[in-house]
């Protein structure tokens, strides 16, 4: 987090050094940069999963999962050394044009498999040393944390680019007010929690698959250089290889849809249209 508040410093002293003087301010020009920090709220779909190993390969039904929201603390939320603890937003953006803006970011959400539901199981499952040996054929299956625990806590990681396009609602001095919409394109790599029949705990990083993503925003920018903007997302996910234990055989894959909800902070500056003072 370091590099994060660094890149910050950076942007919000440019100005400060330049010797031009800028044209009269209009957000949302191209030859902007951007860069923004904030929060996301979370909801997703039923989802099937699919579990498969060397003696293993069952399907759970309508799954529900939920987000896990930290409750705000100033010495959580925006202390650096743990403000990436609960989910955040991140974005670096560029209006190519006036207009026109293009970026990459990382979405941070967490998703919780809910314990103890039950849900509609099919497959079989052999020479586990678990009670749950078996073969299900559509039968009730009680998601005991002994049988599984499953979440992608840390996190549910979306690293996407995205293209939008704004446009001014309110401009006056010092103020500005403006909606953007746009769609994204990216990769989950998520950082699977899982106990599966008795194996060890696994949670490692791993590139699980992409998503695909619309968003809308309302951008209320003021004195030049700053805005807040609150933003809905709404997206699909297909992860076709989720790593469940130690053993690399053993995977599952699942898709979804989620909602996100996001309340960011950010900073802008200009490179280009300048004029000279006379």
């Amino acid at each position: 987090m370091k590099s994060v508040t660094l890149l910050l410093a950076i942007v919000l002293a440019f100005p400060l050094f330049s010797q031009d003087k800028l044209e009269i301010w209009k957000p949302n020009k191209k030859g902007s940069f951007y860069i923004y920090w904030g929060w996301n709220r979370g909801a997703y779909t039923k989802s099937d999963i699919t579990f498969t190993g060397n003696s293993y390969n069952f399907k759970l039904n309508n799954v529900i999962a939920n987000d896990r929201q930290s409750i705000f603390r100033a010495n959580l939320y925006l202390n650096p050394a743990t403000m990436t603890i609960p989910q955040y937003n991140l974005r670096l953006g560029y209006y190519f044009k006036d207009k026109y803006e293009i970026s990459i970011g990382s979405d941070h959400m967490k998703y919780v498999m809910k314990n103890y539901q039950t849900v509609k199981m099919d497959g079989h499952i052999e020479n586990s040393g678990t009670p749950y040996d078996g073969v299900y054929n559509h039968q009730d299956m009680y998601l005991d944390t002994s049988f599984l625990l499953f979440e992608h806590t840390d996190g549910l990681n979306y690293l996407n680019a995205e293209v939008r396009r704004s446009d001014a609602l309110i401009n006056v001095k010092h103020f500005n007010l403006s909606v953007n919409e746009g769609v994204g394109f990216g990769l989950l790599v998520p950082r699977t929690n899982t106990t599966l029949l008795g194996n060890p705990r696994h949670d490692e990083f791993h590139l699980a698959g992409y998503g695909l993503s619309l968003v809308g925003a309302l951008k209320l920018s003021f004195f030049k250089y700053f805005f807040i903007q609150s933003e809905a997302k709404y997206g699909f996910i297909h992860m076709p290889d989720i790593r469940t234990t130690r053993n690399p055989a053993d995977k599952a894959k699942q898709h979804f849809f989620f909602m996100q909800y996001n309340i960011v902070f950010g900073a802008q500056f200009q490179l280009t249209n300048r004029v000279k003072k006379h």
